[in-house]
Formats: structure tokens, C-alpha cells, sequence
């Protein structure tokens, strides 16, 4: 596939809507010209030619009233046209495709159109984002290359951003994995309070939304060789103070002077009923041998996330 762009500098759009079509099309032949004829023979035309149609290949959006924008007023540029076209089946499927769209696309869209959509809250300070990084391949101005070095500089970019849309792509896949088997947790579960899983995984968003009832997720710790049961919403800490945020994780691992770590008795589930046994524990680890065979009879090494409906039961 021929595939035509503009020269001179490149930008994290052009740059990744043609990592795009290579892992759409195969090999690509990038063409980087200013030149009509050129442009006209190429077999897709990115941020140039000043047309927006998938079925002649042409993904740009300088034309007059640019080419569309999301529901969310992020405009599309090149990287996001590609990305509409091609998404769902590089990542295999709508929803996955959509996920990198938020996570990825819709961020180097917005900046190439100049739309601000982080706010800089340290004076001086701004993170670095991938068009940042992008754009960083591009030469200084007082670097003296001719077209071939400027072109291979493109091609290197594009190489990092193929990467990194693998990786995205990837992600995404696994993702899918781990909804399946967390989703199997849940439908398995005996004790809809406890929901545990052969190995540790993207269970948070998962058990939150999918398990209202759920109160611990257990796994196998690596570090600890047991499983460790985490509080699956969020709550007051077990000490009364405030709460953590969702999500946030109190690991009690095992050491070799304590064989297990007995997590914190949360007042949430002593204000309702009591834990299952295989998920009940106190939060103090302990190095002395008393406290040790305690948490040893107690259970394996634990973590522990608070549970905001249970709180409203406490309160």
C-alpha cells in the first residue's frame, strides 16, 4: 500500500494513523510529498488531500468544517478517521476499539486540533504526553538533514507508535480475558460476599460494577505463596479515620518472622454480619511468635479494600 502524508515536521496524528493502516494493510510504502499528482496516486492520503471518505482512502481533516467530531466534542483528526475505520478489527471488536479511542486517540486528536483537555494544576509543570514524545522525534531546528534522513526520523516514529498501539492493543485483549474469568468468579461464588480468583488480574472495576454484594476479592499473593483477600469498595479505614480511595489496596504480605499477617477486623462487617471464616482477619502483623501463630491459625496473607455500601450499612 502507498500511503501518502505531508513533509516536514510530523505529528503524533499523521504519525499514528499511518502505524494504523501498517497494522491494517501490511507493508506500506510512506510517501512524504506536498506534490498533487503524487498525493492523487497514492493508495491512502493522510492529513493531506482535503477529504474525509474511508472507500477512496482518504483520512484528512483540514478541509473546510473539518471532518466530524465525537459526542464528546473532541474533534476527529487523521489519527482518529484511521482509527474509526480500522479500530474494531485490530482490537477486535467495537467496545475494545472504543476503549483505546478514549484511552489513546481522542488525547492526540484534541491535541492536533489545539483543543485543551488537561488542566495544569503546578504552575510550570506539564506532563509529558505521547504527541509530546512523538513530536520529540522530530529534528532540532538547527539539525541539517536532507529528505532521506527526514523521512527515516518519520519512520522511526511511526515505529514507536505501531508499538505502542500493539501493547494497547494487547491490553485491551487481556482485559477481555480477565472479564471472563472475574465474571466466572462472581457466577461461582458460594458466598456472593467473597469472590476469589486462581491468580491476580483486573478485577476491581469488575467486582465493583458486577458484584454489588462483594465484599473481598481473594487471590494468591506471589510475594506471600496464600491468598489475600481485598475489601472490594471503598469505606472507612479500619482505624475510623477517613476513607481510602477506591481501588487502593492494604497489603499484609508475609515475612519470615511472621508466616502470615492478620488483617484488621473492618468495623463495616462487624456492624453487619460476620465475614466468612476464610475471609475473616485482623489488620496487625505481628512479629512476635504468639502473634504469628495467631495469624497463622487466622489465615493466609491478606490485603484489604473497605466497602462503601457496607459503610452506609455500619453508619
Amino acid at each position: 500500500m502507498r500511503v501518502a502524508t505531508h513533509p516536514g515536521n510530523f505529528h503524533a496524528d499523521d504519525v499514528f494513523a499511518v502505524a494504523v493502516l501498517e497494522l491494517a494493510a501490511g507493508e506500506v510504502n510512506v510517501i512524504r510529498t506536498r506534490d498533487p499528482e503524487a498525493i492523487a496516486a497514492a493508495d491512502a492520503r493522510i492529513d493531506v488531500g482535503g477529504r474525509d471518505d474511508p472507500a477512496t482512502g482518504d483520512f484528512d481533516h483540514h478541509q473546510k468544517g473539518g471532518a466530524g467530531e465525537r459526542p464528546n466534542g473532541i474533534p476527529y483528526a487523521s489519527f482518529g478517521l484511521v482509527w474509526r475505520e480500522h479500530g474494531a478489527a485490530l482490537a477486535g471488536g467495537e467496545d475494545a476499539a472504543a476503549a483505546i479511542d478514549e484511552r489513546l486517540v481522542q488525547g492526540v486528536d484534541a491535541n492536533d486540533a489545539g483543543q485543551e483537555i488537561v488542566e495544569t494544576l503546578v504552575d510550570g509543570v506539564r506532563p509529558m504526553s505521547v504527541s509530546g514524545v512523538i513530536a520529540a522525534l522530530n529534528p532540532a531546528w538547527d539539525e541539517d538533514l536532507d529528505a532521506a534522513e527526514e523521512d527515516a526520523r518519520f519512520l522511526e516514529a511511526v515505529a514507536l507508535a505501531r508499538r505502542i498501539l500493539e501493547r494497547e492493543i494487547a491490553g485491551g485483549a487481556a482485559f477481555g480475558r480477565a472479564r471472563a474469568l472475574v465474571d466466572a468468579a462472581i457466577a461461582r461464588a458460594p458466598d456472593a460476599r467473597v469472590v476469589e480468583l486462581d491468580r491476580n488480574m483486573p478485577w476491581r472495576e469488575l467486582v465493583v460494577t458486577g458484584a454489588p454484594d462483594a465484599l473481598y476479592v481473594m487471590y494468591p499473593s506471589p510475594t506471600a505463596g496464600a491468598r489475600r483477600p481485598c475489601r472490594a469498595r471503598p469505606g472507612p479505614s479500619a482505624t475510623g479515620g477517613t476513607s481510602r480511595p477506591a481501588g487502593r489496596v492494604t497489603a499484609a504480605r508475609s515475612s519470615p518472622r511472621s508466616p502470615a499477617c492478620r488483617m484488621r477486623s473492618s468495623p463495616i462487617l462487624r456492624a453487619s454480619t460476620s465475614p466468612p471464616a476464610h475471609a475473616r482477619a485482623s489488620s496487625r502483623c505481628s512479629s512476635r511468635r504468639s502473634r504469628s501463630s495467631a495469624a497463622a491459625r487466622s489465615g493466609p496473607g491478606m490485603a484489604a479494600i473497605s466497602s462503601r455500601r457496607a459503610s452506609a450499612t455500619a453508619r
